[in-house]
């Protein structure tokens, strides 16, 4: 199945603006880069300002919501970057156990709480940029794999999908949202929203993070993901029309062949 977002691949003036300037700087972040150490201090702040109200609220929880068709009911699930773990709410049933991926410890701790308030059974595994896509899980581990605006972050995105399915057993799910990172609505939107935040809070150079923080263009997950697994469910926020570029977010459940 084709995906296509043409945002990214206008002239290069306009998407230099709107998904970074990838010619100049790059995928891969330099952790020497003076950005790079200001984005990683600010990091918790932005993600305070920008996705736990307003707008990024709203389209989080669009995404959310489509756990709702998803039995977690007597599973076992790994999560690829919980974040504060918000799209509790949306769940249906609770998991026999709960694993956890992150490369940030605080975001990890502050959810393994919130899963410790409702006794349910769960672990975090701290994972670091050098894993090279390596999950610290074992083969055929899990039923259900659960990643929200995660995916995008992951370079080079092939190999670490390898591994996602090296985890889940046959027949298992990956189940989440992406932004419609590549798509013109997205990129217009961050323009106006969280590239203004960085601009008015930070020294930072948003092409610079934009490239590093976003490396993988969201038709880029969705062939990839289509090519190794069958899909489930597909669904474009908020339009509903089959385009990246005219939506926010791609909310989708693949299953892993039998």
């Amino acid at each position: 199945m084709k995906y296509r977002a043409y945002g990214h691949k206008g002239p290069r003036f306009i998407s230099n603006c709107l998904f970074g300037n990838r010619g100049k700087f790059g995928l891969t972040p330099d952790e020497n880069d003076p950005a790079w150490i200001e984005w990683t201090a600010a990091y918790h702040l932005f993600y305070e300002s920008t996705q736990k109200s307003g707008i990024g609220s709203t389209i989080n929880n669009a995404g959310y919501k489509i756990l709702r068709d998803v039995i977690f009911e007597g599973t076992r699930i790994i999560e690829v970057g919980p974040g504060g773990l918000n799209h509790m709410l949306y769940w249906n049933g609770k998991p026999d156990f709960y694993a956890m991926v992150d490369l940030d410890e605080k975001f990890l701790v502050n959810a393994s709480t919130k899963l410790s308030a409702e006794n349910i059974s769960h672990d975090i595994r701290l994972t670091t940029r050098d894993s090279q896509g390596v999950l610290p899980a074992a083969d055929n581990e899990f039923d259900i794999l659960v990643t929200f605006y995660s995916l995008e972050h992951l370079y080079p995105f092939e190999q670490h999908l390898e591994d996602m399915l090296r985890v889940l057993k046959p027949g298992g799910l990956i189940v989440g949202a992406i932004p419609a990172e590549g798509g013109l609505a997205w990129g217009l939107g961050r323009y106006v929203t969280s590239r203004r935040w960085l601009r008015n809070n930070t020294g930072i150079d948003p092409d610079k993070i934009i490239c590093w923080e976003h490396p993988t263009m969201s038709d880029e997950i969705l062939s990839s993901l289509s090519g190794k697994m069958d899909l489930k469910k597909l669904v474009y926020w908020p339009m509903g029309l089959s385009s990246i570029d005219l939506n926010l977010i791609l909310k989708f459940i693949f299953r892993k062949p039998a």
